[in-house]
């Protein structure tokens, strides 16, 4: 994932988690909001509950290249991606497709609200 897809800053963060628009599964909670770019964006987000900085570094590798396989960056959304604890307990396949059908329970979300 080019680092042009990520979201970086701290306030880009907190103004997407802060709409309240957000989809949840066991192992992720996707918060997600019209994108303002020419491109959708991801941001990745995981909390010391999984582990230390090596676990979760290597959670988030994980994560993006489940994001280069699943996810379009022609989305008509920005997407914020919060790992939770019950990831470590499930393959990377079994995460991948909870992952995909995640995104495409916001695509249904986006689609009922237009």
């Amino acid at each position: 994932m080019k680092k042009a897809y990520r979201v970086c800053k701290n306030y880009e963060f907190s103004s997407i988690i802060r709409h309240h628009q957000f989809v949840k599964s066991s192992s992720f909670v996707c918060y997600f909001l019209t994108r303002k770019e020419e491109h959708a964006r991801v941001g990745i987000s995981v909390g010391k509950k999984i582990g230390k900085a090596v676990c979760r570094n290597q959670v988030k590798r994980q994560v993006r290249s489940m994001i280069d396989e699943v996810f379009d960056f022609e989305e008509p959304f920005d997407l914020i991606i919060i790992v939770r604890p019950v990831y470590l307990k499930k393959s990377y396949a079994e995460n991948r497709s909870e992952l995909k059908k995640t995104i495409a329970r916001i695509h249904q979300k986006t689609r009922g609200n237009v």
